[in-house]
């Protein structure tokens, strides 16, 4: 019963067991103390921003609607992966039940497919306030941004409801050890002791589907952006035009750079090592990384920060 998670022809569930981010490392302390500094950053500036947005009525724009969103599913993305590490690393116990793993995959599958589809969704609102700038209140209208955004979450959660459950009903006899901090879908496979090739294959047409739609979306975006910027005589206002979409693009290039590696390159590029790297890099610094990007660039946002600032002492004189 100590080796296989599933048990062919019998129907018991063994926990699974989560090797972790630093199995072998000679300060497990210290990088959790690290990591957790990191969720609590992560949490708080995406908090934070989402605040801002709702509390100052200058921010109430679809651009930054659609980055609530954002922040809201850099939320949820590292609390689906990083407590139950960090609870892991303090009390020793590396197990997760076959259920908790399901439910981390799926929430896992989901925000990272909704991400993929906003992201599309911010690029076409830059495309339509840049080229269409008179018709960007009927293009972009709070009607159209609320289908936008619930249909991200809808495609994001298509995937998780396509991939966790025929993930999950594999029989898993090989180990019950995943080399990895979560339960991400190409670590869990590695464990069956069935053929998975024709499900990989499949899963591959469907990541590169889940990426080629907002990557076309994107380019197409940004193709029309340039050409539109080109024509802007003054210099001024192509360097605003550029600005306002300098800080969508370094996340594009963050989280689809790391996205294509892991679920676009073959396998034989992928190793245990390589994957928990580039998964810690888009679980973790990108839901640290992406408020940041989005407030110290954006002076919108940088100067709501200050009038928030300056309320605040102003509202305890006068409880004083």
């Amino acid at each position: 019963m100590d080796n296989p998670t599933w048990m062919p022809n019998r129907t018991a569930w063994v926990d699974f067991i989560l090797v972790g981010l630093f199995p072998r490392s000679r300060h497990p302390a210290l990088l959790c103390l690290v990591l957790f500094g990191m969720l609590l950053m992560a949490l708080s500036g995406n908090a934070l921003l989402i605040l801002l947005i709702r509390a100052n009525t200058r921010l109430h724009t679809p651009m930054y609607f659609l980055i609530s969103q954002l922040s809201l599913m850099d939320m949820v993305y590292i609390s689906t992966t990083v407590p139950k590490m960090l609870m892991d690393q303090v009390t020793g116990e590396n197990r997760i039940s076959a259920p908790e793993c399901g439910v981390q995959m799926f929430l896992y599958l989901t925000v990272v497919g909704s991400e993929f589809f906003l992201l599309a969704a911010m690029s076409y609102d830059r495309y339509v306030a840049i080229c269409h700038p008179l018709r960007y209140p009927i293009l972009m209208s709070h009607r159209v941004c609320l289908l936008l955004a619930s249909g991200c979450w809808f495609l994001g959660s298509v995937d998780g409801f396509m991939l966790t459950p025929v993930t999950m009903t594999f029989p898993f006899c090989r180990s019950r050890e995943i080399h990895h901090f979560f339960c991400e879908v190409p670590a869990v496979m590695k464990l069956s002791c069935s053929d998975t090739s024709l499900y990989e294959v499949l899963m591959y047409l469907c990541c590169v589907l889940m990426l080629l739609i907002p990557v076309t979306v994107i380019s197409s975006s940004y193709t029309c952006i340039l050409l539109t910027v080109l024509r802007i005589n003054s210099a001024e206002g192509r360097k605003k035009a550029l600005a306002t979409c300098s800080s969508h693009m370094s996340v594009v290039l963050l989280f689809y750079g790391a996205a294509v590696y892991t679920y676009m390159l073959p396998s034989s590029y992928h190793t245990p090592k390589k994957d928990m790297v580039v998964s810690v890099f888009y679980t973790i610094l990108t839901p640290v990384l992406n408020p940041l990007i989005y407030s110290l660039r954006n002076k919108d946002v940088t100067e709501a920060l200050k009038k928030m600032r300056s309320v605040r002492p102003a509202f305890h004189d006068m409880v004083k």
